[in-house]
């Protein structure tokens, strides 16, 4: 009976490890799955995307804009 228990207990520890995981690296696993799923997909063709895929672009093109314009004091 120790041995059920145990294997129970081990089984239910990885589930909730894998779980913890998976929320954790949320963000990176979906980027990662998505680029899986492109990859395999014989349709796909990389120059139809109409995403900007430059390498030399602003990760945050309006943070600089922002930043160049003064707020108004309130």
């Amino acid at each position: 009976m120790g041995a059920i228990t145990t294997a129970i207990i081990a089984v239910v520890g990885l589930a909730l490890g894998w779980i913890a995981v998976e929320m954790a690296c949320k963000p990176c696993l979906e980027k990662g799955r998505e680029a899986i799923d492109r990859n395999l997909n014989p349709d796909y063709d990389p120059d139809d995307d109409d995403v900007n895929n430059n390498i030399r672009a602003p990760l945050n093109p309006d943070a600089d804009s922002s930043a160049s314009t003064p707020s108004k004091p309130v």
